[in-house]
């Protein structure tokens, strides 16, 4: 098994380089890039001395983190490799010939569930579809109010430049109670009480638009000598 130590200068790490150093010795970090799929037992002394065994799964130059999985569950960790005092070659990477199927990749590819990855896709496509169907077209910023605030209680749609609600109540522009038409078969009782729901939200619309800003205090002068004549 093959030992490699970082060199310890007065009890400092050194910075992270994938230079040589000055003895001619290849860095820490170069000898971690040239063992991924190998697997180590490494030791590392920031913040305390802690020993962790796995396979390298990458080790970054430019971050200068090492990814290292633990377990055959794929428990990663990631660590800075400015924290390793020392690693032990375990084992070799498997051989990494042009042919090697992906089935044998160390460590081991978990397989893609692209059924679940499709519904997930699907999902979101039909979430910016129904946001785009609760968009008036034509319609003011109040219309849209409106609108909005009867969805959130009651099955609401456009239609036009019209409300449509329970599927059986139209309101047309300008959305007052009084511009509530009930649909052939609309269940008793819907109009009235499309009409009452509609008046609350008008007022509390109404309310939040006459809502006084909060008064912004003065500024205090504050006391000391007067500069000038």
């Amino acid at each position: 098994m093959a030992e490699t130590k970082r060199p310890n200068a007065g009890g400092k790490v050194p910075p992270a380089t994938p230079n040589l150093g000055p003895s001619g010795m290849v860095s820490l970090e170069s000898a971690l890039s040239g063992v991924i799929g190998a697997r180590i037992r490494l030791t590392t002394n920031n913040p305390t001395v802690a020993s962790l065994e796995g396979t390298v799964f990458t080790a970054c130059p430019i971050t200068n983190l090492i990814a290292i999985s633990t377990t055959p569950a794929s428990t990663y960790h990631i660590l800075p490799i400015s924290t390793i005092q020392n690693f032990t070659l375990l084992s070799l990477p498997p051989s990494s010939s042009p042919s090697t199927p992906f089935t044998s990749a160390q460590p081991p590819l978990s397989p893609l569930n692209t059924n679940a990855l499709t519904s997930r896709a699907e999902a979101a496509v039909e979430r910016l579809k129904e946001a785009e169907r609760r968009k008036g077209k034509g319609v003011g910023r109040e219309a849209q109010d409106i609108f909005d605030a009867l969805s959130r209680t009651l099955p609401t749609r456009w239609d036009g430049t019209g409300i449509i609600v329970l599927d059986a109540v139209i309101i047309a522009s300008p959305y007052r109670p009084d511009d509530c038409r009930g649909g052939a078969g609309a269940p008793t009782g819907t109009l009235a009480r499309v009409k009452k729901v509609l008046e609350n939200e008008r007022k509390k619309l109404a309310d939040r638009a006459n809502k006084p800003l909060p008064a912004i205090p003065a500024a205090v002068p504050t006391s000391g000598p007067r500069k000038g004549g």
